[in-house]
């Protein structure tokens, strides 16, 4: 079949066209799927479907979807190139490098391709060339905000932040409503928005074109401007404002995991552990586990500034490997012996292309691999695994305040986010009494009042002998991926431990969420260790 692009749309696809611009994702899928059934074979449509099931998160139907795009039209370049940028963000870059080549030579004239070229050289871990081609890309084509966006991102990723800035900048000058370079900035946490910043993000609110994403981005920078600027109360109507609309566009089901983490806490016994010695037993991950924004990147940050251990990024593999086995938890003690050897061993291959050097550990600090420490222990026994945790009120409104570019669809509505944070307290309890001693854990707050005596312990933990390096860490010049990234470039500070008293009026829902959980930190409710 040739380039379905060449063809005459069916008016049902025009109409799913504009609904998927206009965020009307049930409209999109409405009409999509019953098109689909009369014409099964129809590309445009099944790439269309393929990107609202991205847009909700449901990358593995995206994946399918494209695929079978692709098989049944070859020449669709614009499909191909859909599919690399899914294949990135499920975490697998070097798949999505290789349908790059093929993009490129189909058509070689197109700077969003390029884009997403350097975009998946970043998540390789490859700066430099990504760097090179996002300037060779605004050499020809200047005038591209997104382009620029995307270029700020990896300049702030290396360290560059004053470049960072000016390229968020320049992209804001182009498209002035552009709500994810005005987010961007904030995300740095180090920038101060003046009252010409705020002026021009409230006209951007103010604009009737304006879509769902540019204005749920401006209101969270609108929150972060407040914030900044002492107005607490103003600073959470416009968190309360992007969050509504994220959950909107990305709802989250909370008592899925509620019972996932009660059938892991029922499968994952004591005994069922000890009567599955085995996996592969090479030492080389660290694994950091626990909530977003509890100093995952800080205990990442302090590692990495050892000579033995790399910092990689938040990588993917351990959930895309649990769930290809079938159903989690339930098909997890149905491995033999030499499966559980197979994907240990398969885990050590996939990530090798996030290895820059020839240390012999790194870091994996993926903060949702908590859900999956059974399945870590059962096919890398002897990882370590550290779970990183900050008082619930704090973690879990910092967690509200963030947006997050993709994933993390449960920090979007107070209630949730603190059912999530005490389901994950819940379950690393019950590792502690099945498991004890094998997982470490940091208390964010220690971590701020004791650095050096909570830094020792992180070591000797992982086995490593102390080096002054990893006190000096906010002096490691090393690639950061996450939205602390320039946080972990300062010395530890006290500030963001107390941010969440000034909003305590607001988080009600919060504490309900969390129970007992609130009461018992940092330790945990009796009832979690009651087996």
């Amino acid at each position: 079949m040739s380039n379905p692009q060449s063809h005459r749309w069916h008016p049902r696809l025009v109409e799913a066209a504009i609904a998927l611009h206009d965020n009307q994702l049930d409209v999109a899928e409405r009409l999509l799927k019953p098109h689909l059934k009369e014409d099964p074979f129809d590309v445009a449509a099944i790439r269309m479907l393929a990107e609202l099931a991205a847009r909700i998160g449901r990358w593995r139907d995206a994946e399918s979807l494209l695929r079978r795009a692709v098989e049944l039209a070859p020449g669709f370049t614009a499909a191909r190139a859909n599919l690399a940028l899914v294949l990135g963000r499920m975490g697998r870059p070097a798949e999505a490098i290789d349908l790059m080549d093929d993009v490129l030579a189909a058509e070689p004239d197109d700077p969003g391709h390029w884009n997403l070229k350097a975009a998946t050289l970043g998540r390789l871990g490859d700066f430099d060339q990504a760097i090179s081609l996002y300037e060779d890309v605004l050499k020809r084509s200047p005038r591209q905000p997104r382009v620029l966006l995307s270029y700020g991102h990896l300049l702030k990723t290396v360290g560059r932040q004053a470049e960072g800035v000016a390229a968020y900048r320049k992209s804001i000058a182009l498209k002035p409503a552009l709500g994810e370079a005005w987010w961007s900035l904030a995300n740095l946490k180090t920038v101060k928005f003046d009252e010409a910043d705020i002026a021009a993000m409230q006209a951007g609110l103010e604009r009737t074109d304006l879509d769902d994403d540019d204005r749920l981005q401006l209101e969270f920078a609108l929150g972060k401007a407040m914030h900044d600027a002492g107005r607490s109360d103003e600073a959470f109507a416009h968190y309360a404002a992007g969050n509504a609309i994220r959950v909107k566009l990305v709802p989250h089901d909370a008592a899925k995991i509620s019972r996932t983490v009660t059938r892991c806490i029922e499968q994952f016994t004591a005994s069922a552990f000890a009567e599955r010695a085995g996996g592969y037993e090479a030492p080389d991950p660290i694994f950091i586990v626990g909530m977003p924004r509890a100093g995952s990147t800080l205990v990442e940050q302090i590692l990495s500034s050892h000579s033995l251990v790399e910092g990689t990024s938040e990588l993917a593999d351990i959930p895309t490997l649990a769930q290809a086995i079938g159903r989690y938890p339930a098909d997890v003690l149905k491995l033999t012996a030499a499966e559980r050897l197979e994907l240990g061993e398969k885990y050590l291959k996939q990530t090798s292309v996030q290895r820059r050097t020839d240390r012999p550990f790194f870091i994996d600090k993926l903060p949702n691999n908590w859900l999956f420490v059974p399945f870590i222990r059962l096919i890398l026994p002897n990882a370590r695994i550290i779970d990183a945790r900050r008082h619930p009120l704090g973690c879990c409104f910092s967690n509200f305040r963030q947006h997050f570019a993709r994933g993390q669809a449960f920090t979007y509505d107070l209630a949730e986010v603190g059912t999530y944070y005490a389901d994950y307290v819940r379950l690393m309890a019950h590792i502690d009494t099945v498991l004890p001693g094998k997982v470490h854990r940091v208390i964010y707050e220690r971590m701020v009042d004791d650095t050096e005596a909570e830094i020792r312990a992180l070591l000797d933990y992982c086995g490593l002998e102390f080096e002054p390096a990893c006190l000096a860490f906010h002096e490691n010049e090393r690639a950061v991926r996450t939205p602390s990234s320039e946080q972990v470039r300062q010395p530890i500070y006290r500030d963001a431990t107390e941010e969440w008293q000034r909003y305590e009026h607001h988080l009600d829902p919060l504490k309900q969420a969390l129970g007992e959980v609130l009461e018992a930190y940092p330790g945990v409710p009796a009832s979690f260790l009651q087996r």
